[in-house]
């Protein structure tokens, strides 16, 4: 989640495929006349399932056909319909990047896939975790499991100490390579 205020610049970077159309200096205005609220919705139909709630883009025609979406709830007419949706996942990477620059765009894994990821990354060593935190009975379990996954985990990289004496003075030097 993002707050900004939208230069007429950005607002024209974003809208590109609107520009030269009739309603697009006054959509640009709109856009850039104060905060809006960026948000990524990751979940499974996540555009789908968005778009429904937010009802129809005119405002007017949602307040007759989807009475509840958020666009009849709080938007006044076609333009100023309180809110954006992505009509596509390709539009949704766009408009995530456009926003949140540094934000990794991937599809969760479900179903297999998601299991076979489990399986070969993390099973093995949650099973060892969460046996040792059966035996143990620690006061505080999350906290103790949290330091036992950290302790135990198979792809932390490995550090060696190597000491090295500065040419300038009597000063050693400490510093950690990667032994990974």
């Amino acid at each position: 989640k993002r707050r900004v205020t939208l230069t007429a610049e950005q607002c024209s970077d974003f809208y590109s495929e609107h520009y030269g159309k009739k309603f697009f200096p006054s959509l640009v205005a709109f856009m850039t006349s104060g905060p809006i609220v960026a948000m990524v919705l990751a979940k499974e139909n996540a555009i789908q399932q968005w778009r429904e709630l937010i009802g129809p883009t005119n405002s007017i025609v949602a307040k007759e056909t989807y009475p509840d979406s958020i666009r009849a709830l709080f938007g006044t007419n076609e333009q100023k319909n309180a809110v954006h949706g992505s009509d596509s996942a390709v539009s949704a990477e766009r408009e995530i990047r456009f926003f949140f620059p540094n934000c990794i765009v991937e599809p969760i894994p479900v179903g297999q896939p998601a299991k076979d990821y489990l399986e070969q990354n993390v099973n093995k060593t949650l099973i060892k975790a969460l046996t040792a935190l059966c035996k143990e009975k620690p006061q505080d379990p999350v906290l103790w499991l949290a330091d036992k996954l950290m302790e135990i985990n198979p792809y932390k990289p490995k550090l060696s100490q190597v000491e090295t004496k500065s040419s300038f003075d009597d000063t050693h030097i400490l510093s950690y390579e990667n032994a990974r």
